[in-house]
């Protein structure tokens, strides 16, 4: 998926080290398998996987396999949920599910992750972040999910605690690094209502991914959109270098870790 997947798994109190190494390897090799896995269906990266054949055309979406056609119902249905501000179709008609396949792949991995008997976890794709537990095991304390300025890559924003009121995955969406790749279903955003990076906390990865790409395509109509229908805190750095912040947002990324 032409991303880079990070995992950390913090030893719980006690345990030897060489057991925290082995199940820090046998959890990162799960992982490891599942992102190959779906790489070779959904990857545009890959010449020889569905996603690139759909396409070139080669391949239609009635013959693809069942992981294509569930993801693509599952994105439809996104559509629908954000009045058009996130689609899986390119303006020239070809399907294109990279808006969810990145965050699908991560669903999974935590999912087997959880399988697996971890409790305590962050797993980083592409610096979209999915946790579990906390970085101090037994402990309270939340994840500290950073979020990268996009005038400058080296320096953070903020950060977002994760694991705490119910959000346990942060996304973010932006052109800062891949330029201008999102588009939208006939939406038109005015550019005093754009926005150059859009982040999203919520309780699921899926959400906050979907989300923080429709907010992009929409501008400030699908903010308040998605603030009125989902539980979900969301910085969004405008096209002027201002920034918006949602209250859960303000309130939670003040406080200490």
């Amino acid at each position: 998926m032409g991303t880079v997947v990070s995992l950390a798994i913090p030893a719980a109190p006690g345990t030897a080290p060489q057991a925290a190494v082995e199940e820090l390897e046998a959890a990162t090799a799960v992982v490891e398998q599942l992102f190959k896995g779906l790489d070779r269906t959904f990857s545009l990266y890959r010449p020889d996987s569905e996603a690139s054949a759909m396409a070139r055309g080669e391949l239609a979406l009635k013959d693809a396999s069942a992981d294509m056609r569930r993801l693509y119902v599952e994105a439809t249905e996104w559509r629908t949920l954000t009045e058009g501000a996130f689609t899986a179709e390119r303006p020239d008609g070809v399907v294109d599910l990279s808006g969810i396949v990145k965050a699908h792949a991560i669903r999974e991995a935590g999912t087997s992750l959880l399988a697996f008997g971890l409790k305590d976890w962050c797993l980083n794709a592409g610096g979209d972040v999915l946790v579990d537990g906390s970085p101090t095991p037994g402990r309270a304390r939340p994840w500290l999910a950073g979020i990268v300025d996009p005038e400058d890559r080296t320096t953070l924003l903020t950060a977002f605690p994760l694991g705490n009121a119910g959000k346990h995955a942060l996304a973010t969406s932006g052109t800062s690094e891949r330029g201008h790749h999102i588009w939208s279903a006939g939406l038109q955003s005015a550019r005093d209502q754009g926005f150059r990076q859009v982040s999203v906390a919520a309780a699921d990865i899926i959400t906050a991914d979907v989300l923080a790409t429709a907010i992009m395509a929409g501008g400030a109509g699908t903010l308040a959109l998605a603030t009125s229908h989902w539980d979900v805190d969301v910085l969004a750095v405008k096209n002027d270098g201002g920034l918006l912040a949602t209250p859960g947002f303000r309130k939670l990324a003040a406080q200490p870790s």
